[in-house]
């Protein structure tokens, strides 16, 4: 991967291998590294003190006023054994997950230091070749980002927390706390 000392322009090709950079729908050749846009809709590549999740690098989308959209797609085999869509982000307004074309709900299931990690259950497409699109959207005249890291598939679904668990978990929590206060 090409990292410029001085341009802060590289191709969209370098920055993000096998992945389809647009902007309001239209194929973009060149991303920027380690500068974010100021208002317009735009996709970067940045590194550790701009906002990366996870090691080195992360994707930036920024829904600006200039477009209705920053997008990264990747169109590829979805695992037979797929359940989940997992992937690493943070940031601030829409963000759009699509499958084929088709929005994907997906939901907080775990967080780290600087990000919250979110599941999509996409076993309706397990085995497909389908088109992957994350969208940073346009909302309202605002200027919206979002942070992306570590795109992966699960081979089993990714457990929400049951009724039952979380009360036997507060049970326990409130158990400890009274142990706590008589001794």
């Amino acid at each position: 991967m090409y990292i410029p000392n001085d341009n802060p322009y590289v191709t969209a090709a370098s920055a993000f291998p096998d992945w389809a950079v647009t902007i309001g729908g239209a194929q973009q050749t060149q991303v920027t590294y380690n500068a974010p846009s100021t208002g317009a809709t735009w996709v970067s590549l940045v590194g550790q003190g701009f906002g990366a999740i996870d090691g080195n690098y992360s994707a930036l989308l920024q829904g600006g006023v200039t477009a209705s959209d920053a997008s990264l797609s990747q169109a590829g085999l979805i695992p037979a054994s797929a359940q989940s869509l997992l992937f690493e982000a943070n940031g601030v307004g829409p963000l759009e997950v699509l499958i084929g074309g088709q929005s994907v709900p997906y939901s907080a299931v775990g967080s780290g230091p600087n990000y919250t990690l979110y599941s999509a259950n996409i076993s309706a497409w397990a085995g497909d070749t389908e088109q992957l699109t994350f969208s940073a959207l346009e909302g309202g005249g605002g200027s919206y980002y979002w942070h992306l890291d570590d795109i992966s598939f699960s081979p089993t679904a990714t457990p929400e927390p049951n009724t039952l668990a979380l009360i036997v978990m507060g049970g326990a929590a409130f158990a400890v706390r009274q142990w706590r206060k008589r001794g």
